[in-house]
């Protein structure tokens, strides 16, 4: 997979106006070191075990703050739920088994100049895109 550049979360928050609150600083913890978008039941779980303890209504709260503020990137698999992802990772797409629900990393998707053909062709400004795939993983197509 690919790795980011790690870094002080409590900078991040302090930069975005935000206070560096344990329950902040814990759910930006599991995000940057996990290699899929999770959603709030694994963000809840994961931090259960690194301690971490807060109701679902203030991870909501905290998932939406920092949505704002582009820290996170929430991202849509047309599963009725939203998974979150630390946004400071590089571009990248994802592939989810619609058998197991494995979720893959794209990285090498060459969306850039399609987005340059669709802005020179159109005479639009694309500021974001969402591109998922869906199939079979490997261990499914058997």
């Amino acid at each position: 997979m690919f790795s980011i550049k790690i870094h002080n979360c409590s900078d991040e928050l302090r930069n975005a106006d935000l206070k560096a609150t344990p329950a902040r600083l814990g759910v930006l913890a599991v995000l940057e070191h996990t290699d899929k978008p999770l959603d709030v039941q694994s963000i809840t779980s994961s931090l259960h075990r690194l301690g971490v303890m807060m109701d679902r209504v203030t991870l909501f709260r905290i998932l939406n703050t920092l949505t704002q503020k582009s820290i996170l990137k929430p991202i849509q698999f047309n599963e009725g739920k939203l998974r979150y992802e630390y946004a400071a990772k590089p571009e990248h797409h994802h592939f989810v088994c619609e058998k197991c629900g494995q979720i893959e990393d794209i990285e090498d998707c060459n969306v850039g100049s399609l987005i340059k053909n669709i802005s020179s062709k159109k005479g639009v400004l694309v500021k974001r895109h969402s591109l998922e795939f869906f199939g079979l993983c490997a261990d499914c197509q058997d």
